[in-house]
């Protein structure tokens, strides 16, 4: 597969037992952009970002990221990955459980800690301990540790969820900026201003990548007003 994209999938298969979660998928992304997985609950979402990073192994097709096919353990300070469950050490504080992905990813610097932690709104909360945050806060923190090492492709599994609708925009500005610098960053998403965002989107449904293109590619596509409507269109559950 070709090194000019930052990921890419042919034939993605994923079972689990007589389920399929991906079902035969081919992707390419570009360096540089937001693309968006966009779906219902249980399209696949969430197993596809697993795939492309390696941490699940695919009943078939293979994935490359950055021009290595994955797993690779050479890219793990390369790529920042925000799960839908927070992943964080609740009897720490916010300051130390960035801390420690930083040091974990040979990227320690104490400007570097303070400037992601105030990225999410949480300078006030820095010595908070995790356990004591909001649902909300917890996910701004996680984003914090996601961000901390500068990593050129980042995965963010429903990453606004629980935050406030100014802090969200506030997240898209900064994901806007990192494609800036180069960053690749592929977001799970069923909000649908926030697939209005993405470079680029992928619709997801039962596990099969149905359409692709811009926001405003996929409606004219499908004739209608909403990306909601051109999905109901493209995937057969509803007229435009």
């Amino acid at each position: 597969m070709s090194n000019a994209y930052a990921l890419q999938a042919k034939g993605l298969v994923k079972r689990f037992g007589s389920i399929t979660a991906v079902d035969g998928l081919d992707l390419q992304v570009e360096p540089g952009v937001t693309y968006g997985l966009l779906g219902p609950n249980a399209s696949g979402k969430t197993t596809l970002i697993r795939l492309l990073m390696g941490i699940l192994p695919p009943t078939q097709g293979e994935a490359t990221l950055l021009g290595k096919r994955v797993p690779d353990r050479a890219l793990r300070t390369r790529v920042g990955y925000m799960p839908q469950a927070i992943a964080l050490y609740e009897d720490l504080s916010v300051q130390e459980n960035v801390t420690f992905y930083a040091r974990l990813m040979g990227a320690y610097t104490a400007e570097g800690v303070a400037e992601v932690i105030g990225l999410v709104d949480l300078a006030d909360r820095a010595k908070s301990i995790v356990a004591a945050l909001s649902g909300g806060m917890k996910r701004r923190a996680s984003l914090a540790c996601a961000l901390v090492h500068r990593p050129e492709v980042l995965f963010l599994d429903e990453p606004t969820v629980g935050v406030d609708p100014h802090l969200r925009v506030q997240f898209w500005e900064h994901f806007q900026r990192l494609n800036a610098q180069g960053v690749t960053i592929v977001v799970s998403t069923h909000i649908m201003d926030e697939a209005e965002r993405c470079t680029r989107l992928g619709l997801l449904y039962q596990g099969r990548l149905i359409a692709e293109g811009t926001a405003k590619g996929l409606r004219e596509r499908a004739g209608a007003e909403t990306l909601e409507q051109a999905f109901l269109k493209f995937s057969g559950n509803g007229q435009a």
